[in-house]
């Protein structure tokens, strides 16, 4: 597969692997692409799996939503995306992956759909409801307090934009995530229309709340970095409470950009769920 499409959107994804042993999907999150995985996914093809990495909603230049406002970029939304991606690969159940916004989708659609899931293995994003009750006892709302900025209309794009882009580097590069990386999101982040469609992740809060994630039943990996600057140790701690079935939390000494800066451990880490998860 090179693409798929639902309502109209069409969505660019990564597809290689035999499938030997199952399909993982890989769910970057903001403000990356598909090609965060990209040294993740060697070593899970070379284990015999089928590697789906889809350009998400917002993401794909083809899945910017004109009309969606926030209720486009909804949870229900999203996690229907990826149904739709697993119905056009002719996938009825997949390993997944979900890191940062992507980890989001991975906890909703485990939560809500999981006869479509073998196993989930979340990157540095704890569970949706521990992320609430660790803003109210550890330092989770200071964390988080950059979401309330992204949701005022315009000033966010004219703010990050300005002078080519240049805080959104600085705030990347201060972050831990490689050069490389920085360049190459950056250069998406500028393409016309694209960090509104971003932006619109965020702006999709107050509509998805409606529809939480809820507890899972699938067999679950948290990798969690104990230096993330965004999630606190507190609500990883805490997402053991909303996983149902057999649980595992990963720590590495590390950052929030985990696929890019340690992509070994992060697929001994989807190879060990994978082995584990229900056949």
């Amino acid at each position: 597969m090179q693409s798929f499409e639902r309502a109209g959107l069409h969505f660019d994804v990564h597809d290689c692997g035999t499938g030997e042993r199952g399909t993982v999907v890989c769910l970057h999150g903001f403000p990356q692409d598909a090609t965060s995985y990209d040294a993740v996914v060697p070593r899970l093809v070379d284990a015999g799996l089928r590697v789906l990495v889809p350009d998400q909603r917002g993401y794909s230049r083809g899945a910017r939503p004109r009309d969606g406002g926030r209720a486009g970029y909804a949870m229900p939304q999203l996690v229907a995306d990826v149904l739709a991606l697993l119905d056009a690969a002719q996938v009825q159940r997949a390993h997944v992956v979900g890191h940062d916004w992507g980890g989001a989708v991975a906890w909703a659609l485990a939560g809500r759909h999981a006869e479509r899931v073998q196993s989930l293995t979340v990157l540095s994003t704890p569970h949706p409801g521990a992320l609430a009750a660790a803003m109210r006892s550890s330092s989770q709302l200071l964390r988080s307090s950059y979401i309330g900025f992204f949701q005022l209309p315009g000033v966010p794009e004219r703010v990050l934009l300005a002078r080519q882009g240049w805080l959104v580097r600085e705030l990347l590069s201060r972050s831990g995530l490689p050069a490389d990386r920085v360049g190459h999101y950056l250069e998406r982040v500028r393409e016309p229309g694209a960090l509104s469609a971003m932006l619109g992740w965020y702006r999709g809060i107050a509509a998805s709340r409606s529809h939480p994630a809820g507890r899972t039943h699938v067999p679950t990996s948290l990798v969690f970095g104990s230096r993330d600057p965004f999630f606190a140790p507190a609500a990883a701690r805490r997402t053991r409470d909303f996983v149902l079935a057999d649980y595992r939390l990963e720590q590495l000494d590390a950052g929030h950009w985990l696929a890019e800066t340690h992509a070994p451990e992060v697929a001994a880490a989807v190879l060990r769920r994978v082995a584990t998860g229900p056949g």
